[in-house]
């Protein structure tokens, strides 16, 4: 895989997780905002119905202290009605207590005058939440009032038994009216506590819920803000992108004119030199005269043949994908080397090979084909002058890179035509080359992320430097 496939697929999954992380977040947010709501709601019934217990012990303490005095079987009637409401809400708490949500607590709700809407809410926050410090806290002055509702039913049962006896006396209305007064008082604390504590517990409820949401919607904002940075980098390199491969498509188109017009004009130009051989070779009769046109039609051919292998080479380039793989040097030279050996003067040409580098991790199709025409060049260009006529070949490791080196005492390249030779069609002698060798060494090398350097003088030789990167080391 390839760095920047790497980091495509890095920015890929940082997109994917911000996403992830503003859904969740979005998530529990709902479900917080949810559940809050639904525990406030559970209070609010809970201070609710902490009103109607007690108004309900109110108005019974009252409803049974005008009995005690006036022995109006009315004023029993209505104490026995209003003291049903707290000792409902007290059969809903041991309910609750004991079996959690049933029937029985929900009925007794009902009897304490709780709102038939609010039972869910009821059950649910004490089943839910009996253990958390506030709710406990309220549940205990709940059982504290639940046990003085209980004195004083014992106390409105003495008092309904002397009043039916006829044996209450004026000491006895004293002393009852002395402990409802005390009951009274002390349920009106638990009953003030029961609300104060509830109270407390909401407002931290709501404290809790406000810095959850404003935690929440932090983390949102600056994951949308990241993603949206992410998304306008991406968009602009994208632009790049497109902006560098359209430069590079009108470079492409612009090569593909200039070589389809070359091509053309190259690859006629065999056909029509054969076909004016051929004419004058039939009016020919001197035997060594056609010998001579035939020669002439096997360098045209042979011209010919170079060039359809240098347009396979050129395709071979631009189109097959690079395969790095272990590549043996030596067997590249050499099979190179045997190939060339039918030109011409390349049996006079002394090879030497001095390689200190022979297996690297490179693409074998590009290494053929720069080793390849290099070597082909420096047959070509050979210097028929000289007494001795050479090829050098040195590969090494150096600055972290390897390194071929292609040397030659041939007729080199002169000063003008240095800054040209790797251009398409760019030939110093046409009889010779096609034009595109150079141009797709230089090709093949940046394909491979490599480079090359010449360095020349006319009359004198050429070195040729291709440095590739060590794959092995990467």
């Amino acid at each position: 895989m390839s760095k920047s496939q790497f980091f495509k697929k890095l920015r890929f999954a940082n997109v994917f997780i911000l996403i992830l992380i503003v859904f969740v977040c979005c998530a529990l947010l709902i479900c917080i905002n949810f559940f809050t709501i639904k525990t406030l709601s559970a209070t609010r019934a809970y201070v609710n119905g902490e009103s109607h217990y007690s108004k309900g012990q109110k108005d019974a303490s009252r409803h049974l202290i005008t009995y005690l005095y006036t022995k109006d079987k009315n004023q029993w009637k209505l104490y026995l009605e209003e003291l049903k409401v707290p000792q409902g809400d007290g059969t809903a708490r041991v309910a609750l207590l004991k079996a959690g949500d049933n029937a029985i607590a929900r009925k007794a709700l009902l009897v304490g005058r709780n709102h038939q809407e609010d039972l869910d809410d009821l059950v649910w926050l004490f089943v839910n939440f009996k253990k958390v410090s506030f709710l406990a806290k309220a549940i205990n002055e709940w059982e504290q009032g639940d046990k003085l509702i209980f004195k004083l039913f014992i106390i409105e049962e003495q008092i309904n038994a002397k009043i039916k006896h006829n044996i209450l006396t004026a000491a006895d209305q004293q002393k009852f009216l002395q402990q409802i007064s005390i009951i009274s008082d002390k349920l009106t604390i638990n009953e003030r506590n029961f609300s104060n504590t509830l109270g407390e517990g909401t407002r931290k409820i709501k404290d809790l819920l406000i810095f959850t949401n404003v935690f929440f919607i932090l983390i949102i904002i600056c994951s949308v803000c990241l993603y949206y940075s992410i998304m306008v980098k991406r968009l602009i390199v994208s632009k790049k992108e497109i902006e560098v491969k359209n430069e590079n498509l009108i470079l492409v188109n612009h090569e593909l004119d200039h070589f389809v017009y070359s091509a053309s004009h190259d690859l006629r130009s065999p056909i029509t030199s054969l076909q004016g051989l051929i004419k004058i070779t039939q009016e020919e009769d001197n035997l060594n005269q056609i010998r001579e046109y035939l020669t002439l039609m096997h360098t045209s051919l042979a011209r010919q043949d170079q060039f359809i292998s240098d347009i396979i080479d050129y395709s071979k380039n631009k189109r097959k994908q690079i395969i790095l793989e272990p590549v043996s040097l030596q067997e590249i030279f050499d099979e190179a080397i045997s190939q060339l050996m039918h030109f011409e003067n390349a049996s006079q040409i002394s090879i030497t090979k001095e390689l200190l580098v022979d297996e690297i991790q490179s693409d074998s199709l590009r290494l053929k084909i720069i080793i390849f025409n290099l070597l082909s060049n420096a047959i070509k260009y050979a210097d028929n002058t000289k007494q001795q006529m050479f090829i050098a070949i040195k590969t090494y490791i150096a600055d972290g890179c390897n390194k071929i080196e292609i040397s030659d005492n041939g007729i080199g390249i002169k000063d003008e035509f240095k800054d040209h030779i790797f251009e398409m069609y760019f030939g110093t002698n046409k009889n010779k080359g096609s034009g595109l060798g150079l141009y797709i060494v230089k090709e093949a090398v940046e394909n491979i992320r490599g480079n090359i350097y010449v360095l020349s003088e006319n009359n004198i030789g050429s070195k040729f430097i291709i440095t590739i990167p060590n794959h092995h080391g990467s």
